[in-house]
């Protein structure tokens, strides 16, 4: 009977005598790679993880940043708005107000107007006031008091006028003449609050917080 042909083996040395060249490590050295390798593995996922979070931590602060200055945006607005809402309120309550003072004490600022322009009339021959026709004869008695009580010697000419509302008064003397008209002052008031609302608004930042009521 035929013998069967040897079989080639790649893994014999031939040059070695035949014996195995296969690489052998220690059960030690296995161990020690196997916890190099761990190791390793373990360092490069925490610096991931950390790389990562502080990425997270970078966007999370930009974003707080970026709400902070659309925050302050938002305040800077509410505050202007705020403020020109109470300059509106405050000129509607003196809307309101000033008719009923004028109506209590109708003369209180002719008065004053007058005994102001009387101190500086001291030489002027006579004066004319002119007042509304309603107050002609309270007005007469009120400024003959002020002509008395400044020791002047101005011959006083008091009017009345129906144009002229309660309240108002024109003086006259020889060299001039002053004006007190409320309807006048009040519309110059109104041009310099519309002004200065105006400005305050352009000014302010936009706002990224919704007004509940828009006028």
């Amino acid at each position: 009977m035929a013998t069967a042909p040897a079989k080639f083996l790649f893994d014999n040395d031939f040059a070695a005598g035949g014996r195995s060249s296969k690489p052998t490590i220690s059960l030690g050295e296995h161990a020690e790679k196997i916890a190099q390798a761990e190791a390793a593995a373990h360092a490069r996922g925490f610096a991931e993880a950390q790389t990562q979070a502080e990425h997270k931590a970078t966007v999370a602060l930009e974003r707080i940043a970026g709400l902070l200055q659309g925050l302050e945006r938002s305040l800077a607005a509410v505050h202007a708005r705020l403020e020109t809402e109470a300059v509106g309120v405050a000129m509607a309550v003196a809307r309101k107000l000033i008719p009923a003072l004028i109506a209590r004490e109708p003369l209180a600022e002719v008065s004053a107007l007058a005994a102001d322009c009387f101190r500086h009339l001291v030489a002027s021959p006579h004066v004319v006031v002119r007042v509304s026709d309603t107050l002609h004869a309270s007005a007469r008695e009120r400024l003959d008091e002020i002509i008395r009580r400044l020791g002047l010697e101005s011959r006083l000419v008091v009017l009345g006028e129906p144009e002229i509302a309660p309240g108002d008064c024109r003086i006259e003397w020889a060299d001039g003449g002053i004006c007190r008209d409320s309807a006048v002052v009040s519309a110059a008031i109104d041009q310099a609050v519309s002004r200065y609302v105006s400005a305050q608004l352009e000014a302010a930042p936009k706002s990224d917080i919704p007004w509940r009521n828009k006028q």
